[in-house]
């Protein structure tokens, strides 16, 4: 869910975390989608729609009566599960833009680092999962440059950064990510968060330190048991998502987060770069939200009111 997709990069979290080889931050990671382990179906067609912006949807959106999009609900308060249903900021915010486009948003979910090329293959319309938007997604690009596959488009909606937490207590002092060097910290393969250990364990080396020890695995669930447990020092995760496992995870007595953001960076939605007439509208309908107060209401709901932008903006990301 730079990431710096944010949820979150791989070819660029912070899923502001990818989707490929960096973490575009996480990583522009372009395999396969993965097994999808939940959808929530919103199949329904509307019909005689009154809808503000449906008339702007293309035809093949109007016809069927849905927007089909992709996610990776291990990341609350973003998009999480809870009793088989995909819950969180994303999928009520979804729900905002649905009363503007007058059809259902259908969910998900698989796995993060495959969202990206599931897009762009046609299997989702959108993707919806804390992704940051940067540059090197936009492009299909890793983190040397390098041609991946083909980039995306962003509509970008929320802004959020890097954070740091650590097992409660902080038993090793860390005050911030040059406190990794020579320690060993856990995160989600394909974010842009995973980007981030690594351009700071790079400079670890350069200033004569030891490496930070990555661990890197296929869900955050695996990273943060990993730092519970002691065997890493700390994890890496979007501020939004840190904050809302300390404040939960074991009634507040499992973790805590480093009072500092890195990177703060847009999270969008995504979409192929030939799917305009979609991205367009989805903007407008992301700033109509934003005006009628309905998209400030979800993200106070869920705690998640640091993340607010006043507008929203194609491919804004750097």
């Amino acid at each position: 869910m730079t990431a710096s997709s944010t949820r979150r990069t791989t070819a660029a979290p912070t899923r502001l975390a990818a989707v490929g080889a960096i973490a575009v931050a996480g990583a522009l990671i372009l395999t396969g989608c993965g097994d999808q382990t939940n959808s929530n179906d919103g199949s329904k067609k509307e019909t005689g729609n009154s809808a503000p912006l449906f008339s702007k949807l293309p035809k093949k959106i109007q016809d069927a009566g849905v927007i089909k999009v992709g996610t990776n609900a291990e990341y609350a308060p973003m998009e999480s599960t809870d009793g088989g249903k995909i819950v969180g900021v994303d999928p009520d915010l979804g729900e905002a833009l649905s009363k503007q486009l007058g059809v259902k948003f259908q969910w998900t979910s698989g796995s993060f680092d495959g969202l990206i090329t599931a897009v762009n293959s046609g299997r989702y319309d959108i993707a919806i999962s804390s992704i940051t938007d940067n540059k090197q997604r936009q492009e299909g690009l890793d983190d040397k440059g390098k041609k991946l596959g083909q980039g995306v488009d962003f509509v970008d909606y929320f802004v959020a950064g890097t954070a740091i937490y650590v097992k409660k207590g902080n038993p090793e002092g860390v005050k911030g990510i040059e406190d990794l060097c020579g320690k060993t910290a856990a995160v989600q393969r394909g974010t842009t968060y995973e980007q981030a250990l690594q351009d700071q364990s790079k400079k670890c080396k350069s200033s004569g330190k030891k490496a930070i020890d990555i661990e890197s695995f296929d869900n955050d669930t695996e990273a943060q048991t990993r730092v519970k447990s002691g065997g890493a020092v700390a994890g890496i995760n979007d501020y939004p998502v840190a904050i809302d496992l300390a404040r939960k995870a074991d009634g507040g007595n499992a973790y805590e987060v480093i009072n500092k953001q890195y990177d703060a960076g847009s999270f969008g939605i995504v979409l192929s770069k030939k799917n305009t007439e979609l991205r367009d509208v989805l903007k407008e309908a992301v700033d109509a939200i934003i005006k009628d107060g309905s998209y400030q209401k979800v993200l106070a709901k869920w705690g998640a009111q640091s993340g607010a932008i006043d507008k929203s903006a194609i491919n804004g990301g750097k």
